[in-house]
């Protein structure tokens, strides 16, 4: 068998074991993933920046022993420092250089990994759907016509066109489920302060920007927190420790669970037919494990909950975009996208005494959140409304364009005080993503699951959202149904490498 159908078939754990063996060595696994990123780069576009000569050179040198030792790897360009290497967030403002590494990307170097690219993401990592000026349209490997969600969108196409077997994500409202769910991955993002974000910042999004991967395999998803959890001296608070390891919780039966099923749109959006499919699905294969699921209702997350988060979210860009031009030394209002402009706009009209109220009632769902589902082991809904988008299709057109036109060019944010557009407006934003940003504020865990592929041939996953602090249950449920859905071995159509 050829190293390439080797790299496109195996996850991170198996190709590890094989480098460990000596049955393959980690330059033919680095060289055979250079040249699938080369291969599939102008059907996918997913690269921002080739880390090939460092790849080559850290293979030559590279510790068998090491956990992921040799395993090809893709790091997001967004919010992670790589010493030497430009960082750019998606963005044509002139990227930056850091002279150090981020402690998460340590604990990739130190894990065996190897960095073969940094993946792209939309501009600032604040649209679902990885286009940007900057770099283009990221394509799914699926059917390149289409979405691979985002802002992790880069990384799961690579992992999705079978390039890398595991890449980093972030997530602040969804992105590495939303990309897991388009691509057939496992996406989970983790509790508040379970891998730390520093020295780059303390935290991000007020606390509701979170890192992991995305992977193929639940037992990688599982191995690679092992290799990175935990707080460093500078981390400001950290998740409560696992019992155990992540890999052992994912390698045991769950027992039997109490699971919840909620089914609505919290905004009040259509749902697709092959949304609710895909969690009738997942309600079967958790029944099939021999859990008992019941459906529930959460009428306190409506359009409220969401109009807070999108305005705290609107302060938090505002005040990267002021750093961002302290940085480079003079305004980069020019070099951001329209809708950034305006979102930033939208956060320097909102004042601090807003934001923290807006805070503040966040905590308080929150808390109503966690104690109203404690009762639960895990709680099932959908991460998309929709199968995987078209490219372009979140782009505004006619009227919606105009609108948004009129408020970048004529300066008129103060329009979005009008509560129906700013209705209109965060409905425009979220009709394709409902309900990821929930566990994002409340800060507990959520783990995207590959559980259907629509008669199109497009996957669409759902989660599977914890306790807080609770990763090791929701891993054990995810590894069961993936062992009885059997959906470890599906790939995506993409040149498909011969024997």
């Amino acid at each position: 068998m050829s190293v390439e159908r080797i790299l496109w078939e195996e996850d991170a754990t198996g190709l590890a074991g094989l480098v460990r063996r000596g049955e393959l060595s980690a330059i033919e696994l680095t060289e055979a993933a250079i040249a699938r990123a080369e291969a599939t780069r102008p059907e996918i576009n997913a690269t921002a920046e080739p880390l090939y000569e460092a790849a080559r050179t850290r293979a030559k040198s590279i510790d068998r022993s090491l956990p992921l030792a040799g395993v090809p790897f893709a790091i997001k360009d967004l919010g992670i420092a790589i010493k030497g290497v430009p960082s750019h967030g998606g963005s044509r403002i002139p990227a930056w250089v850091p002279d150090f590494n981020s402690v998460m990307t340590e604990r990739y170097l130190a894990a065996g990994l190897i960095p073969i690219v940094t993946s792209t993401s939309p501009e600032h990592g604040l649209r679902l759907m990885t286009e940007s000026k900057a770099f283009g349209v990221t394509r799914n490997p699926w059917n390149t016509g289409h979405t691979t969600g985002g802002s992790s969108g880069g990384s799961a196409a690579l992992v999705a066109a079978g390039v890398v077997p595991v890449a980093h994500g972030s997530d602040g409202g969804g992105s590495i489920r939303v990309p897991s769910a388009c691509s057939g991955l496992v996406g989970l993002k983790t509790s508040r302060g379970r891998v730390p974000l520093s020295p780059l910042v303390s935290e991000s999004w007020y606390g509701m920007v979170v890192d992991h991967a995305v992977t193929r395999s639940v037992r990688d998803c599982a191995l690679l927190l092992d290799l990175t959890h935990g707080p460093d001296a500078l981390a400001p608070y950290a998740a409560r420790p696992p019992k155990g390891s992540f890999a052992a919780a994912a390698a045991r039966d769950p027992g039997k669970l109490t699971l919840a099923v909620y089914r609505k749109s919290p905004l009040g959006l259509p749902i697709s037919a092959e949304t609710l499919k895909a969690l009738d699905i997942a309600v079967a294969l958790a029944r099939e494990g021999g859990h008992s699921v019941e459906d529930i209702d959460l009428p306190f997350i409506g359009r409220d909950f969401f109009a807070d988060f999108c305005t705290t979210v609107a302060s938090a860009v505002a005040g990267s975009l002021r750093g961002e031009a302290l940085r480079v030394g003079r305004s980069v209002t020019g070099d951001i996208e329209r809708a950034t402009r305006v979102l930033g706009r939208l956060g320097e009209m909102i004042s601090a005494g807003e934001t923290y109220a807006g805070l503040q009632r966040l905590h308080a769902t929150s808390r109503q959140l966690i104690t109203e589902t404690a009762r639960y082991d895990a709680v099932l809904m959908p991460v998309i409304a929709h199968p995987p988008l078209a490219c372009g299709a979140m782009d505004p057109k006619g009227a919606d364009e105009l609108i948004e036109n009129l408020l970048d060019k004529l300066h008129l944010t103060a329009l979005l005080r009008i509560k129906p557009l700013f209705g209109q407006l965060m409905d425009k934003s979220l009709w394709f993503t409902h309900w990821p940003a929930i566990h994002n504020v409340s800060g507990q865990p959520s783990i995207a699951l590959p559980v259907h592929v629509t008669d199109a041939g497009l996957p669409l996953g759902i989660q599977a959202a914890g306790r807080p602090g609770d990763e090791e249950r929701l891993l054990s449920l995810a590894a069961q149904m993936e062992k009885i859905s059997g959906w470890l071995t599906r790939r995506a159509p993409l040149m498909v490498p011969s024997q």
